[in-house]
């Protein structure tokens, strides 16, 4: 066979080894096609609005890869479902083609607290919903701030800026309230807890000042008002008078005791 070979002319050699060397290539290619699926298409199907792990199922059953690109979070959305997906359903893409899914996440993200207080309420409602946030009860309480936001408070307790609250959450607001400029009479917060003065203050409009320990102070919340300035009366048993924004000074103890008739030092000042 080499001798048959070599006794032909060698433009009929090379002749037959570029036909031989052409054949390979084709059928190389033929085979490539076939093991690669060359020429087969496959309709990709709309997964969007599908729980994630069924849209997963259902694109590698039918051939395709699948790959989450982000992981996002929107409440107005259902969580755990697929947002957008490319290609887009319907497009006709090659067999074992990528399918890339942004889903959205199944639990909220945490989100910084603003600082809101100061500011007024409606800049306040719009912090809020750049915070992703939303505004909870609105309260009022006499203060000379009109209009501004005195506390920020989750779940009936304030909450400081640059607190991490999870995405969604209500955050109430007490707001200033103003004052009327009125004289009101002084109360009288003996035999009261610290807790019961500040609240009763509060709702009068009427500041809370200095508070003053007698003895060993526990539990400031529960310490009973055993003295109070000014005085619900003067030294005739005449009525007096307090402006709301004005600020009493209140004594406390531990355990009840009878009214202190004169006052006592500072030096036992609580914060």
């Amino acid at each position: 066979m080499f001798k048959f070979i070599t006794n032909k002319p060698f433009w009929v050699n090379l002749l037959a080894a570029i036909a031989l060397v052409v054949l390979i290539i084709f059928l190389f290619l033929k085979m490539l096609g076939w093991l690669t699926k060359h020429g087969a298409y496959l309709k990709v199907p709309a997964v969007t609005g599908m729980k994630t792990d069924a849209a997963i199922n259902l694109l590698e059953k039918q051939g395709f890869e699948v790959y989450i690109q982000d992981s996002v979070f929107t409440d107005t959305a259902a969580r755990g479902i697929v947002l957008k997906q490319l290609p887009d359903p319907n497009a006709l893409v090659k067999i074992n083609r990528t399918v890339f899914i942004t889903v959205n996440r199944t639990v909220p993200p945490m989100v910084d607290m603003p600082k809101l207080e100061g500011q007024n309420l409606a800049f306040a409602i719009k912090m809020l919903e750049r915070n992703h946030l939303e505004l909870g009860d609105t309260t009022y309480r006499a203060d000379f701030m009109l209009g501004s936001v005195l506390e920020q408070q989750y779940n009936g307790m304030r909450i400081a800026e640059k607190t991490k609250i999870q995405w969604g959450s209500r955050i109430d607001l007490v707001i200033g309230g103003g004052l009327d400029q009125k004289e009101i009479p002084v109360p009288s917060l003996i035999g009261m807890t610290y807790a019961e003065a500040k609240a009763y203050l509060e709702e009068s409009g009427i500041g809370l000042g200095a508070t003053i320990g007698d003895g060993i102070i526990t539990d400031t919340a529960i310490a009973y008002v055993i003295q109070q300035r000014p005085d619900r009366f003067d030294v005739e048993k005449r009525l007096t008078y307090i402006q709301q924004g004005q600020l009493m000074d209140v004594w406390i103890s531990q355990v009840m005791k009878n009214a202190i008739d004169t006052l006592p030092t500072r030096k036992n000042e609580l914060p």
